[in-house]
């Protein structure tokens, strides 16, 4: 099997992982120094999200020049520094490649602005005469407002994000041809592969039509749009696939991917594009048994019609972190753990966001003038954005900032002490312990198919292979079964699992792995 086939791998949102020089912003040399962090909590590899040198309209995601890194993060030395660092202890590296845009500063996009309309460097990016005064169609920012921004010389050019973020034209040869350099560039100094920004976007629908609709953000991931999606993304995919097999060690490609469906995603892991797509149907899914179940068996039966892994996600750097989404507060902590146990226990590969480990909450209370995100500015102040997902994860102390440098560019928590790296590492109890146990054990399940038990309509079970049963208690109510074997971890305290030698107790907001066989009945 493959190592991306089952792979557990770490996102590292650069900023706010670890700062190395002390200037209150995460860096390279942080992320060096704490590497050793992933290697006690048991992952196969890390996705570092962009370092790249950029004006930080978007966290980075604006990049000037793909090929070398901001100062605001290190150096390019320091880059190949900590992949050298990461293969030595056995991590894999992963990049963020951002081929859907640039940054407005980038000297392509300043090129077009002076050559004028008609002009080659214009061809470059989506520039398009607009109808009278108004843009050319209705396509809406992601981030709010209208998708187009006009030019002194009455040309507008479409930027699906930020203003700072214009578009690129992937239908010009140069575009194709400038990121096939960039990719070799990063796979030549041994990066394991690329975490693809904005992959359903780079192709836009012929002729540019209107979406007909307004709060399009708001349909991401769940209805057509002529601006992401379109089939025109696959043939790049087959471009790049090329590319990554012609290295050796099995680079991979891994789609960030907003689909419609588990069926439509699905397509970009068919056998001769990307290895892996991260799954956000699984990442919209509310806490119940039902909704889990129906996004597990798509997403399978989705990938199985293609020959490819399942990815699984509960957050990341662009939505809010899952103990908060399930509720907060302890219950949010009880189902965030319970949801670890469910997630590590599928088959395919997992990515963890930093932090989650720790059991982080969103930061929901940030205040206005700390806030970064652009979200708050193209929304007129009223969508508060990502930044409550992004405070920097907090390292050891009792105080802010907790290790995470001299300062930190947001503001953590107070109560966050109990929460630190250091203060979980020796409770056997902690978020951190689950992961690590968790991580361990994972590594010698069955490598078998999904069989589902049938339970309540608040639990889900299900086996792997016949030595391995997962269960998951839904409900806020215990819930008694037929015990599945020998209890071999829980989300929480084993004391809270009642039953009797033949049946057993879940309590509620709880999951479990099993093992057989099964213990003598009492």
């Amino acid at each position: 099997m493959s190592w991306w086939h089952s792979a557990v791998i770490y996102q590292v949102y650069v900023r706010s992982f670890a700062d190395g020089n002390g200037d209150g912003v995460g860096d390279l040399a942080g992320v060096r120094d704490r590497l050793g962090h992933l290697v006690d909590l048991g992952v196969d590899a890390l996705w570092i999200t962009p370092f790249y040198t950029s004006p930080m309209a978007d966290g980075g995601y604006d990049v000037a020049d793909y090929r070398a890194v901001d100062p605001l993060f290190g150096d390019l030395a320091e880059a190949e520094a900590l992949i050298a660092d990461a293969h030595r202890l056995g991590l894999r590296v992963i990049v963020d490649i951002v081929p859907n845009h640039t940054s407005a500063q980038h000297p392509w996009f300043v090129e077009a602005l002076s050559a004028g309309p008609g002009s080659r460097a214009r061809e470059r990016y989506i520039f398009r005469d607009g109808v009278g005064d108004r843009p050319p169609n209705d396509w809406e920012s992601v981030f709010g407002g209208p998708a187009w921004t006009r030019v002194p010389d009455g040309q507008w050019y479409l930027h699906l994000f930020d203003p700072a973020q214009p578009d690129l034209n992937w239908r010009n040869p140069e575009v194709h041809a400038e990121f096939a350099d960039v990719l070799r560039f990063w796979l030549d100094r041994g990066v394991d592969g690329v975490r693809i920004d904005v992959a359903h976007g780079m192709v836009k629908a012929d002729g540019l039509p209107d979406a007909g609709r307004t709060g399009q953000s708001a349909l991401l991931g769940s209805a057509e749009l002529p601006y992401f999606d379109q089939d025109g993304v696959h043939e790049i995919y087959r471009e790049w696939r090329k590319i990554l097999d012609s290295y050796p060690g099995e680079r991979i490609g891994l789609a960030e991917a907003w689909a419609p469906s588990a069926g439509r995603l699905a397509l970009y892991l068919r056998p001769d594009e990307l290895h892996q797509a991260f799954n956000f149907h699984y990442v919209k899914a509310e806490w119940s048994a039902a909704q889990f179940r129906t996004v597990i068996e798509e997403s399978l039966d989705a990938v199985a019609r293609v020959g490819a892994p399942c990815t699984w996600v509960l957050s990341n750097h662009d939505i809010v972190r899952h103990v908060t989404r399930y509720g907060g507060g302890e219950t949010g902590l009880r189902r965030a753990r319970a949801a670890a146990l469910l997630t590590l226990a599928l088959p395919g590969s997992v990515y963890v966001y930093q932090g989650e480990e720790l059991g982080l909450p969103e930061v929901t209370d940030l205040p206005d003038e700390v806030l970064a995100d652009p979200q708050w500015r193209r929304s007129g102040y009223t969508e508060r954005g990502r930044d409550g997902c992004r405070v920097p994860i907090p390292w050891s102390g009792g105080e802010p900032p907790f290790g995470f440098g001299a300062s930190s560019w947001l503001p953590q928590p107070a109560d966050w002490a109990r929460l630190t790296v250091a203060a979980q590492r020796p409770d056997p109890e902690s978020t951190l312990s689950l992961y690590r146990a968790a991580l361990r054990l994972r590594r010698e399940l069955p490598a078998a198919p999904l069989r589902w038990a049938e339970t309540g309509p608040d639990v889900l079970a299900f086996h792997r292979g016949t030595g391995f049963t997962c269960t998951v208690n839904f409900g806020s109510a215990p819930v008694t079964m037929p015990r599945p074997g020998r209890l071999l971890l829980t989300s929480t305290a084993r004391s809270e699992f009642g039953g009797t030698g033949r049946t057993v107790t879940l309590p509620p907001d709880s999951a479990a792995w099993w093992t057989e066989p099964a213990p003598s009945p009492s």
